[in-house]
This record gives C-alpha cells, structure tokens and sequence, in this order.
C-alpha cells in the first residue's frame, strides 16, 4: 500500500535511510555530546515571573506602541526647540531682552503632547500602584511625570 503523501512528508513511520549528509549530522552531535557536561541531566527550570497576554503579543507584531512614539515625539521637539532657544540666545545676547523674547515663547504643540503622555502613559505602559502613595510607580526613582515647558523651563537653561 502506497503511503500517504502528508505521510511521506513527515516520516512519521520511523527513521528514514541515513544519507551522507545525515551521517555527518548525527557524527556531530554525537562528538558535542562528549564535550557538553550537561549530557543525561536535567536542565535547571526557567521561572517565569509573567502571564504571556495577547495583547503583548499584539503589541511586539505592531511596532512601538503609543507611548513610546509620544515619547521619541517629544524628546526630538525638545531638542529641535533647545537648538532653537540656543540660537535665539546668541542673537539676543541675554539680559531683559533674552527675558522677553523668552516669555513669548510659545510651547503649544509639544505642551499638548506631554499633556496627554501624562494623561496616558501609566495606562499604556501598565504602571503598577504604590498603595502607600496611591499613585503609581516612580521609574528609575522617578515620576513618570514631564513638566511642562514654560519661560521658567528656558531660563533655567539658558539664563539671562
């Protein structure tokens, strides 16, 4: 009786012929399991302190998430305005004149995009609670929380 196809695909009647290049193969394996010392022993288990969810699975298929591009968002817009104020120092050269031009500043966009990633970005992000504080964790010691930028965020750069 001829075998079926799938069958004949998948060997699942036993050993095929060894051919050449099998015979090299299993010559192989059968000289690294001289030099592994963890032949014939059981390997230690790997604990895994989560929950695989499938949403992070999702997440990993889909590119950064939300967060992580409000992020790289606001950290190139704070650097293209540092760029930006460093020019307008130069110009202006400091004192009352540095002072005014800094208070007419305007930070609109990128207040509005640290607005909603502190609005968002423990929910994103999945913070956990501190039950002492009754809010969630700080990263690295820190608040997940950015300022906004204001004269008061300039001149603490670039004093007058």
């Amino acid at each position: 009786m001829k075998r079926p196809w799938a069958e004949e695909i998948l060997g699942e009647w036993g050993v095929r012929d060894v051919t050449p290049p099998f015979q090299i193969e299993r010559k192989l394996l059968e000289e690294d399991q001289e030099i592994n010392t963890l032949t014939g022993k059981p390997l230690r288990r790997r604990l895994r302190n989560f929950r695989p969810e499938a949403d992070i699975y999702v997440a990993s298929v889909g590119g950064p998430l939300p967060y992580m591009q409000r992020l790289k968002t606001i950290e190139l817009m704070e650097a293209e305005q540092t760029e930006r104020l460093a020019a307008a120092r130069e110009e202006t050269g400091g004192g009352e004149a540095w002072i005014e031009r800094v208070k007419r500043w305007r930070f609109d966009e990128i207040n509005d995009l640290i607005e909603k990633h502190n609005r968002w970005y423990p929910i994103e992000a999945r913070l956990p609670m501190d039950p002492k504080s009754r809010d969630f964790v700080t990263i690295g010691g820190r608040s997940y929380l950015r300022p906004q930028l204001d004269a008061a965020w300039v001149l603490a750069r670039f004093p007058a």
